[in-house]
């Protein structure tokens, strides 16, 4: 919407608005808020508002523990499951210290300084997220059970699949939030679906992100469902995925998607500890069309990466490797990274790799580098590679190492 300060404070006085959403996240990518009223959106704006850092996961501890909330009114949305009198809206925020001075462990930050360090060399990226999620059904207490809320699989359509009108209701919410959902459907697993909205730039494209989750899992709690983001709530099913897709290009319309690419499979190993953050996101790789190996070829979805099928002004490569655990801010800026790496060094990709993982022999595969196998494998690359070092803060690099032990 890019609404500015003024165009905020006037929607506030007008609309019926008695609550403000001031939404961050923490370094792993949960959502956080505070709520102010009316009354103090002035003071946000202008000094922004104070919260303990010290209880935020990742935020710093007692000794130094002021920081602030500054609205980006460019984010204003409504929140629609909220009442109609009395509205509800949210906002995300940038972080400062009390000197004013960006957070370092602001990721939304991090993000930010990504897509300028590529507008510094004349370089675009769009992205469009598409995730994975279950619906299970919950006990009278509202919690999980082992339960999904279908027997459905890929595709399928009513009455085996019972989530589109859950899928549906998503749909429209987000609709009303200002995000453009493109397409959704019934995933592989029981209970699996899929929702994927329209590319934008990197920034808004994380955002939405962090939205999306929030919708899913709201509109799943109102249905007495669970939503399930995990990367593999059933051992034996499909895991959950996070498939990031991007283009770049250059001036009029350079395309960069060759050099884009080479960088993100140089990369990639340095990058899988922020991508796919816990230890179950490993047992997540190899199986059910999920990757392996450092790969790539068009339209085949056994690969790390893929380059859909499409026509020219949508050409994009997709990488399926993330989970839904991945903070998107990080991941987003960390893919910006590794592809203006590949630009820099004027990098080309190897070959495509036109096969089949999953049935392919064992002397084929040994000429394929594996993707980390565990979390720890996966921290280990991280921590030796002095090209993180130069592009994320240390207390960055340090908590999703200390994640691993």
């Amino acid at each position: 919407m890019n609404y500015s300060v003024q165009e905020v404070m006037q929607y506030v006085n007008e609309e019926d608005v008695k609550f403000i959403r001031l939404a961050f996240c923490d370094v792993f990518g949960t959502q956080k808020n505070i709520s102010i009223m009316p009354g103090e959106l002035q003071r946000a704006f202008e000094k922004g508002i104070a919260f303990d850092a010290s209880a935020v996961r990742g935020f710093g501890d007692e000794t130094r523990s002021d920081l602030f909330l500054r609205p980006d009114p460019a984010t204003l949305s409504v929140l629609p499951w909220r009442p109609e009198h009395g509205r509800v809206v949210r906002m995300f925020c940038n972080i400062t210290d009390p000197n004013d001075r960006p957070f370092a462990c602001d990721t939304r930050n991090i993000l930010k300084q990504a897509v300028a360090a590529a507008e510094e060399q004349g370089v675009s990226f769009s992205f469009g997220p598409e995730m994975e999620f279950y619906l299970f059904r919950t006990d009278d207490a509202g919690n999980r059970t082992n339960f999904p809320y279908d027997e459905a699989g890929y595709m399928d359509i009513a009455p085996e699949d019972r989530g589109e009108n859950v899928r549906r209701e998503i749909c429209l919410m987000l609709e009303q939030m200002g995000i453009q959902p493109e397409s959704s459907h019934h995933e592989e697993g029981p209970g699996q679906n899929e929702i994927d909205f329209r590319y934008s730039d990197p920034l808004t494209a994380a955002d939405n992100t962090i939205t999306f989750l929030t919708v899913v899992k709201t509109v799943a709690g109102r249905n007495g469902l669970y939503a399930d983001f995990s990367p593999k709530p059933l051992r034996e099913q499909s895991g959950n995925g996070f498939h990031i897709n991007l283009s770049a290009w250059r001036g009029a319309g350079e395309d960069l998607l060759s050099p884009v690419l080479a960088g993100v499979l140089e990369k990639i190993s340095e990058i899988t500890a922020f991508l796919n953050p816990a230890e179950e996101s490993y047992r997540r790789f190899g199986v059910n069309k999920a990757p392996k190996y450092v790969s790539w070829s068009c339209e085949n979805r056994s690969q790390l990466v893929r380059v859909p099928a499409a026509v020219y002004d949508r050409k994009r490569l997709e990488l399926r490797s993330p989970d839904p655990l991945a903070n998107p801010y990080l991941a987003f800026a960390l893919t910006i990274r590794a592809g203006l790496y590949g630009i820099e060094k004027g990098l080309t990709p190897p070959p495509p790799a036109d096969i089949n993982f999953f049935k392919a022999d064992e002397k084929t595969l040994r000429e394929y580098r594996k993707l980390p196998e565990t979390m720890s494998e996966a921290v280990a690359i991280m921590r030796e590679s002095e090209w993180i070092r130069t592009i994320l803060p240390q207390a960055v690099i340090r908590l999703y190492a200390e994640k691993a032990i």
